[in-house]
């Protein structure tokens, strides 16, 4: 077929710049897009004539945009085929043989029929045709809307509106909106200034050989340095060996632990303590005692109780965070503190501190059906129109799991898609925004292209002259943007610890506590982004890097971002003040949810801070 694309080129005046090269991409839009080397050709000559090319020279270069130009060729082919059609999936097979007819006949009856599509496409919809058999990392709904055709675009699904100088009950659909309306209301971008903390691993580092050793002892770290703060606080009295036959009360520092394999439950429930208190022994703990808990394997807990038998403590209370005052605040001496470029801190001084605009989006970034890259065309267009001070983009950006990029279907490779489909557009849109817009990419252990490793080195990735404007930051990682404090890791912790947390609610009548808040919370109450422990056997935790980069240390983020397969949310967590006079911190925890969900369009978040939570305005928006 290459010899007939060839050939065909030839027949119409053209030659080929790169022969082999070209006429291989050519054969494989002929494949993707089921094109005849005639069909080819005709469009070549049209993309030619469109972008003015003098020569009839069909150059390497132009083929990129050549492809753009196929895809919109099949988009408007499709906008005029019949109206009302409806594209049988296999979901909908799913229906009939579950006997769901009414849901079924629900899914035919709100398919939207193209008809009524639009003849150019909205600002904000970047529409490509997608058929096919979907994947989800969540659990799939009745129906998924194809990207193109979605209906919701940008809809709110979730506010919180408290900010004192906006108007309230406006709901805004941007899509709508016309042009000069919707820059009537973008605030020009403010100087801006962006700090890079943590002690994350440098890319290229060596990782994966971490040694038994090296685990035990970051564990035995972890309970040690919990045991030291509470008993600094003044609150407790110094740790003792929980496993000691004793009939006074004692208070016990360790780590939870199962007996055996599986999830805990009450009867399996052990307390492993520090070498220096008992030597690394566990013991059975009885929380019968105990009127509410939410406990996890590798959470690291005080408790008070009494040890009868030696054989098991019977606690009477369980201690799960450090009171605020007992954190040491984060030595920021040069020399221990992290490496900052100066270019970066661009904040005017006589610019307001704690004042933020974000937009978060979590991959994956394109639907299951292809590889396009249309829900974050969307994202970047409708940044574009809000103009945010800062743009945060989190992995997986070529997602493993992706049906073609696990059955090694595609034709460039995994860095190519990413600096082509990733990079390479979030270049453009810094450029559109100008120079006090930043964009900052956190990888995921699902990136193809990246390390299979937690915690993660940054992408090695240096835009030219664009630098300071698109940051990569570790996985987890945490940054100061003007003057907030702002943590993110992109390994799904929340749901991993909903597969683990062993809870009881409260006895006495009281309202259960909120599911969602609780297992956020305990990743700041433990002061680690990845708590849990043994690690989920898809979680590479490497134990050599783990201790620092995964450590959060004080004062705890004032925003701290877990993108989930677990329902979006935006919750506020109150921290501290469980003893008497005790100060209090509150954190905006933020899942933005999926940008793109199987065939459809997911969420991201939207988030318009003012130095604390009661002076914000977030929203969870569809794409």
């Amino acid at each position: 077929m290459e010899g007939e694309i060839k050939a065909e080129f030839e027949k119409n005046g053209f030659s080929l710049e790169n022969e082999e090269e070209i006429l291989n991409k050519c054969l494989t839009f002929c494949i993707n897009y089921k094109l005849t080397p005639s069909d080819l050709v005709s469009s070549w000559d049209v993309y030619s004539l469109n972008r003015k090319l003098k020569d009839l020279v069909v150059q390497n270069a132009e083929m990129e945009g050549f492809l753009s130009h196929l895809q919109n060729e099949q988009k408007e082919a499709v906008l005029k085929q019949e109206a009302g059609l409806h594209f049988y999936s296999s979901k909908d097979v799913d229906m009939i043989l579950n006997d769901d007819e009414e849901n079924f006949k629900d899914a035919i009856l709100s398919t939207p029929p193209v008809k009524n599509a639009k003849p150019y496409p909205e600002p904000f919809d970047s529409a490509h045709y997608s058929n096919g058999n979907g994947y989800s990392s969540e659990k799939p709904s009745r129906l998924v809307t194809p990207f193109g055709q979605r209906t919701d675009k940008f809809v709110a699904r979730f506010n919180i509106n408290n900010l004192l100088d906006t108007e309230k009950g406006e709901e805004e659909d941007v899509s709508m909106d016309s042009e000069d309306d919707v820059i009537k209301r973008v605030k020009p971008l403010k100087s801006f200034s962006l700090v890079v903390h943590g002690d994350g691993p440098e890319p290229g580092c060596r990782f994966m050989y971490d040694r038994i050793e090296d685990r035990f002892n970051a564990l035995d770290n972890r309970i040690r340095r919990r045991a030291a703060s509470l008993f600094s606080s003044g609150i407790y009295e110094e740790p003792s060996d929980p496993s000691v036959a004793s009939g006074r009360s004692i208070f016990a520092v360790g780590m939870i632990c199962c007996e055996e394999e599986g999830r805990l439950n009450d009867k399996s429930i052990m307390l492993q303590s520090s070498i220096e208190h008992s030597g690394g022994q566990r013991v059975r703990l009885d929380l019968q005692k105990v009127n509410q808990f939410s406990v996890f394997p590798g959470q690291i807990v005080g408790v008070e109780g009494n040890n009868p038998s030696g054989y098991c403590l019977i606690a009477s209370k369980l201690v799960d965070s450090v009171p605020l005052s007992a954190n040491d605040v984060e030595d920021l001496h040069p020399a221990k503190r992290p490496a900052l470029d100066q270019d970066l801190r661009l904040a005017d001084s006589s610019s307001p501190g704690q004042e933020i605009s974000v937009l978060v989006g979590s991959g994956p970034f394109t639907t299951t059906d292809n590889l396009y890259f249309e829900p974050l065309l969307e994202l970047l267009a409708y940044a574009r129109k809000k103009q945010p001070q800062l743009l945060i983009l989190l992995g997986p950006f070529v997602d493993s799991e992706h049906p073609e990029v696990k059955k090694g279907t595609v034709d460039r490779s995994f860095d190519e898609i990413f600096h082509m489909e990733i990079i390479r557009r979030v270049q453009d849109y810094v450029e559109h925004m100008g120079s006090n817009a930043r964009v900052i990419l956190v990888p995921s252990i699902r990136d193809a292209n990246h390390d299979f490793v937690f915690p993660q080195p940054a992408f090695d990735i240096h835009p030219p002259d664009l630098k300071h404007q698109i940051k990569s930051l570790t996985n987890p990682g945490i940054f100061e943007a003007n003057k907030v404090r702002v943590g993110c890791c992109t390994v799904d912790i929340l749901k991993q610890l909903s597969g683990e947390e062993l809870s009881r609610n409260p006895k006495d009548g009281s309202p259960p506590s909120d599911r969602m808040s609780r297992l956020a919370s305990h990743i700041l109450n433990q002061q680690s982004f990845y708590p849990l422990y043994p690690p989920a056997e898809d979680v590479p935790l490497d134990f050599s890097l783990s201790p620092k980069a995964l450590h959060i240390a004080s004062p705890p983020p004032d925003i701290l971002i877990l993108p989930s397969d677990m329902k979006y949310f935006i919750k506020v967590l109150t921290l501290g003040g469980t003893t008497e006079g005790e100060e209090q911190k509150k954190c905006i925890c933020i899942n933005p949810g999926r940008l793109a969900k199987g065939e459809g369009g997911g969420t991201f978040a939207e988030l318009d801070y003012s130095g604390s939570p009661d002076r914000m305005n977030a929203s969870i928006l569809s794409i």
